[in-house]
């Protein structure tokens, strides 16, 4: 039986410089309420959650509906690009996908993202075999995550989440054997 956990991108969020204490727009929590209609059908055993608000308020329909806390994992929160604003947001954020090494001032290169998000994903499957469960999380992360089990899953993938999204991983033990998109589904 595989464990199946089904990543979550956060939903709109009302943009404010607070990454932790940032809420869900009016347009986030409506969708947020499709993230939950949509989890329903899934068996959800569990809910884990990046500690940033926009992450927590995307998942806690969910955790609402099976009657069940949300477990916070520090390392779902989203990657520190640079310890301050960045000019151009684009080419920052293009810079780090094409060298994985590389980081900006104060911030985290894709690696030492990629390795904190995996790191926290291989606890959850330790924990969880055989289970469904919900991960809160953002977007950065979630496909370098993605992408240490699928090397297709990368920066035009990224580019191309919506806001939120679902992807259900499959995995037999520490290996991914399939993913499915599960928002947009009717």
């Amino acid at each position: 039986m595989p464990t199946n956990l089904y990543f979550v991108r956060h939903a709109h969020s009302t943009y404010t410089p607070d990454e932790l204490g940032r809420p869900l727009s009016e347009r986030g929590f409506t969708d947020s309420k499709t993230v939950t209609e949509l989890l329903k059908r899934e068996a959800i055993d569990d809910v884990y959650s990046s500690p940033y608000k926009r992450a927590i308020q995307t998942v806690e329909g969910i955790a609402k509906y099976i009657d069940k806390e949300i477990k916070l994992v520090e390392s779902f929160k989203e990657r520190i690009l640079a310890e301050n604003p960045v000019e151009d947001f684009a080419k920052a954020i293009t810079r780090v996908w094409k060298d994985y090494d590389f980081s900006w001032n104060g911030g985290e290169s894709n690696r030492i993202a990629q390795k904190r998000g995996v790191h926290a994903t291989f606890q959850v499957l330790e924990n969880n075999i055989g289970k469904n469960v919900v991960i809160g999380t953002h977007g950065n992360i979630m496909v370098l995550i993605m992408n240490y089990f699928d090397i297709q899953y990368g920066f035009d993938f990224w580019k191309g989440l919506e806001m939120p999204d679902i992807y259900k991983l499959s995995f037999n033990g520490k290996k991914l054997i399939d993913v499915q998109r599960i928002w947009g589904k009717t």
